[in-house]
């Protein structure tokens, strides 16, 4: 029992290091993609750059097809697969992860709900009049530019505090989604409800009856997509639903691979001796697919798909969505950045995100409701909390649900541009001045 443990302890921290590397690469993609966007929509290219985002686009056959603009494509279509990805990363923590034990989960998770506690009072308190609606914007954090952050501050940032920001940007995930299923969702379609709740009983019945192949989930995460659709809750959420039905044991123990795999070997090496052909012969090449069938069964579905979606996600989804998002005329934003909506969304991630992460894990360590992991000094928790106010993807996302006043989107944009990098310049400032004291 206690080998299996320590096992699956060495696996969880060699696949944290590589979704780290992942996601910090894919977060310097990601700014690159937010300087070209902001660049041709205030460049003489911008007519064209816009008209790409109203281009629309059709998806469908004979008389049942959606039709959208190629921006709603990406926000509602393309992202969900960056929700599934979230998905299944928080199913991965909770059930094997850091957020797999009370003692283990407690202080990320408490941080993750200072986080988004305090931006949220903030907005309301400044927003009490009006415009409410945005509270939910400044209470993400975008792991991928943060973890990109600390990538470029180089290797003697401690590993436990990256993986203690992907840990608290997980459960941060987790309560954005239930912000935007919760307040952001439209009026209800009844057969988009009935149909929502047939395929997510499929999704768990297959699950339960031990189906390891990706197809069936797929296929009916397409539906699940389209039922979602219909409902009026946006339809990336139903990468979350998809995700958390995909199963996390694989088909077969890593001892009856070992026993597979060790039989057809020695089968193989007697087919070789008797061999005469230069090339394989037809048993040969069986006993190659037999060993090719055992492969895919001893992985994990859950991390076979994960890793699938990594790189899509992080080089490809990501990049496209800043690409078609960030990019806000200058000259459009009529509204000055003391506007309450700005006001809030700025002191909300540049103030409030880094002090509800910060004090709420200093009070629980303080009061024994959780226990600072001994590898971090607080100082290198405040820089993290400091970074945590980079909300760019996510809070991007929330705000272009949560108006509807096309000046008050571009506001909104323009605010979170500015709060996430300055979250990130004092996130990254306070951790190289710390790791230069430590030297």
């Amino acid at each position: 029992m206690t080998g299996t443990s320590s096992f699956n302890r060495k696996r969880m921290f060699i696949t944290g290091k590589k979704l780290i590397k992942s996601k910090s690469f894919g977060g310097m993609l990601l700014f690159f993609s937010a300087i070209i966007a902001m660049y041709l929509a205030n460049s003489s290219f911008s007519h064209y750059y816009f008209n790409l985002l109203s281009s629309p686009f059709m998806f469908g056959f004979s008389d049942h097809f959606l039709s959208m603009d190629a921006k709603t494509w990406v926000n509602d279509g393309l992202m969900t697969l960056f929700f599934i990805l979230a998905g299944l990363e928080i199913k991965r923590e909770v059930t094997i992860g850091e957020l797999s034990t009370l003692r283990l989960a407690a202080f990320p998770i408490i941080g993750a709900i200072g986080g988004m506690f305090m931006p949220a009072l903030i907005y309301l308190i400044i927003n009490y009049n009006g415009h409410y609606e945005g509270f939910g914007i400044p209470m993400a954090t975008d792991i991928a530019f943060a973890l990109a952050i600390l990538l470029l501050l180089g290797n003697k940032i401690p590993i436990t505090l990256k993986l203690f920001l992907i840990t608290l940007a997980v459960a941060d995930d987790i309560g954005a989604v239930l912000v935007i299923a919760i307040f952001y969702t439209s009026s209800f379609n009844i057969i988009g409800v009935i149909l929502s709740i047939l395929i997510i009983s499929l999704l768990v019945y297959i699950n339960r009856k031990g189906v390891k192949s990706l197809l069936p989930y797929m296929v009916l995460g397409f539906l699940l997509w389209n039922s979602f659709h219909l409902i009026g809750i946006h339809a990336s959420i139903s990468g979350i639903v998809l995700a958390l039905t995909i199963p996390i044991a694989a088909s077969i123990s890593t001892h009856a691979f070992l026993r597979r795999l060790k039989l057809r070997l020695n089968y193989f090496e007697h087919l070789e001796q008797t061999r005469e052909e230069k090339l394989l012969t037809e048993k040969q090449v069986g006993v190659l697919d037999i060993m090719g069938n055992s492969y895919d069964a001893v992985q994990s579905p859950l991390v076979r798909l994960e890793h699938n979606l990594i790189p899509i996600s992080s080089f490809l989804v990501l990049p496209i969505f800043a690409f078609f998002n960030a990019g806000v005329s200058l000259s459009s934003v009529s509204m000055s950045l003391v506007h309450p909506v700005s006001l809030g969304i700025l002191l909300g991630l540049v103030v409030g995100k880094p002090l509800g992460i910060f004090l709420s894990v200093y009070l629980a360590d303080k009061y024994g409701l959780a226990k600072k992991p001994n590898t971090i000094s607080w100082t290198d928790i405040f820089g993290a909390s400091l970074l945590g106010g980079v909300g760019f993807t996510m809070s991007i996302f929330i705000g272009d649900i949560a108006f509807t006043d096309q000046a008050l989107i571009d506001l909104a944009k323009i605010s979170i541009i500015i709060g996430s990098t300055l979250s990130g310049i004092f996130g990254a400032v306070w951790l190289f001045r710390t790791k230069i004291k430590s030297s």
